[in-house]
């Protein structure tokens, strides 16, 4: 199967996502900055929220370059990802309208954390149809720590929401941090094969 149609519909489903989430930000009453006070929380968690989607989508794409075959089980897994990915507007929005109370924090990081899974079964689909240990994606990740990582971090930060949903939040602006910084391993593998 090609994977034309995998890309397009993924960016296409990603930046759907995406315009929900900005139709869902609410226009002020007033003209001056402090009419904008109430709506700080709902602005803070789109912009983590935008940051988590560009994220997943940019390495989305770095990780479709990798592939050369395209399977039955691939769409699938692709599907599971795109549907956390899709629960991220709801999650954002009940978390900003809620001005980051416990309970909506803990369930975005769910949300997190399972988009996290979903992408890693993705990858390792990806990786057993196109080579196994020897596929260009296999050797791009390697060890992988920030993959490994990262669920370590969501399991963190969503039991923190019974301390402070504070710590939760600053513990998913870490993990958005951690993945913001351009990796590139992807990229230099297939610029290598290239070459070869």
């Amino acid at each position: 199967m090609n994977k034309g149609r995998l890309e397009a519909f993924s960016d296409g489903v990603i930046a759907i996502i995406i315009t929900i989430m900005v139709l869902e930000l609410k226009v002020p009453h007033g003209v001056d900055f402090n009419s904008l006070k109430p709506l700080l929380p709902v602005l803070l968690s789109y912009i983590l929220s935008f940051i988590y989607l560009g994220i997943y989508w940019n390495n989305h794409h770095h990780m479709l370059h990798t592939v050369k075959q395209v399977s039955g089980g691939i769409l699938w897994f692709n599907l599971h990802l795109l549907f956390w990915l899709s629960l991220v507007p709801f999650t954002t929005g009940w978390m900003g309208e809620n001005n980051f109370a416990p309970v909506p924090v803990a369930l975005y990081g769910v949300v997190l954390a399972m988009a996290g899974l979903a992408y890693y079964l993705l990858q390792q689909k990806i990786i057993r149809t196109n080579g196994g240990k020897d596929s260009v994606l296999a050797k791009a990740i390697g060890n992988d720590l920030k993959g490994k990582s990262s669920p370590v971090l969501y399991i963190t930060a969503i039991a923190s929401t019974a301390i402070s949903p504070w710590i939760a939040g600053s513990i998913y602006v870490f993990v958005a941090l951690m993945w913001l910084i351009p990796d590139k391993r992807i990229e230099r593998m297939i610029n290598g094969s290239k070459e070869q």
